[in-house]
């Protein structure tokens, strides 16, 4: 059985074709570390090793699925990462390397051969929605959160598979607002294929991945192949290129220095708390403006 250090897989023991993985940092909301995304692929890469497995379940330890990418710490400290560049110019391919590494280990969830499904409680935002929809199939308790909350603000969603599983019109509404919506409302939107009370949700996702492991792993991999050329001629590895380098430009434009700027004085949540409001965030020349303010601040 393999080991990691951010999470766990193993076949359920009452049901051995099924596979559970279970995102592990319930102390940090599952939150995503350099190391995770990785290791989701590790994880993916065993599973479909494993002969007996047919299908495999991803959730989340504690309170929630996931809470996206772990940014306090960078974010409210002057630091260095591929990320979040302090020095000028930034490079942009260093970004683009690293959160295009991610984002095709978040997508082995969707190229593995075995039908995966996560199984959301809590919330699944941020990059948390990324892992939360690589996945092929949706099931939400009804209380759960999904959304993208940084496109307000110092985020683009890489996987870009809002819009390929949403269609663009509600893809349009979440991305312009950053809102979340609850599991009855995805389910309702086509986004999550079953919304339940939250004390039915391990016993709805269980009957599901059960009725799917009765099906030759063989007749998986070709109706699944089907489906993900349709989205690949649609264009979705050149959409998740796109969202990558915009993904990094949205860290270090103006807008984005200035939240980081915001964040390193008052502190991350003070931050996001500004991005959520729905109160109007400096741009361009204002943005400039209050990061001269608040780097004279820092310095005073």
């Amino acid at each position: 059985m393999p080991d990691f250090s951010t999470l766990h897989i193993a076949a359920d023991p009452e049901h051995p074709r099924i596979a559970r993985l279970l995102l592990n940092r319930p102390d940090r909301f599952n939150a995503i570390t350099d190391d995770m995304p990785g290791e989701i692929r590790a994880a993916i890469e065993w599973a479909n090793a494993e002969p007996d497995i047919h299908v495999i379940v991803v959730e989340g330890a504690g309170k929630g699925f996931c809470g996206g990418y772990d940014l306090v710490a960078t974010a409210e400290q002057h630091i260095e990462h591929p990320c979040q560049q302090e020095s000028y110019p930034w490079d942009p391919m260093v970004d683009y390397t690293t959160m295009k590494r991610f984002t095709e280990d978040f997508m082995s969830l969707w190229r593995s051969p075995k039908p995966t499904i996560a199984k959301v409680h809590g919330a699944a935002v941020a990059g948390g929605s990324d892992i939360a929809l690589c996945c092929d199939l949706l099931v939400m308790a009804d209380d759960a959160r999904i959304g993208y909350m940084p496109t307000r603000v110092w985020g683009c969603p890489t996987t870009a598979m809002w819009t390929y599983r949403l269609g663009p019109t509600r893809a349009k509404q979440l991305m312009f607002t950053g809102d979340v919506i609850d599991g009855r409302t995805a389910a309702e939107w086509g986004l999550a294929n079953q919304s339940v009370p939250a004390v039915e949700l391990d016993a709805a996702t269980l009957a599901l991945a059960q009725r799917i492991a009765g099906v030759p792993r063989s007749h998986l991999a070709m109706h699944k192949l089907v489906v993900n050329q349709v989205m690949l001629s649609m264009g979705l590895e050149q959409t998740q290129m796109m969202a990558t380098v915009f993904d990094g430009i949205t860290r270090h434009n103006p807008e984005g220095v200035w939240f980081r700027r915001y964040a390193q004085e008052y502190g991350f949540k003070a931050a996001v708390q500004w991005r959520d409001s729905g109160r109007p965030i400096p741009e361009g020349d204002d943005a400039r403006s209050q990061i001269r303010d608040l780097e004279a601040r820092k310095g005073a």
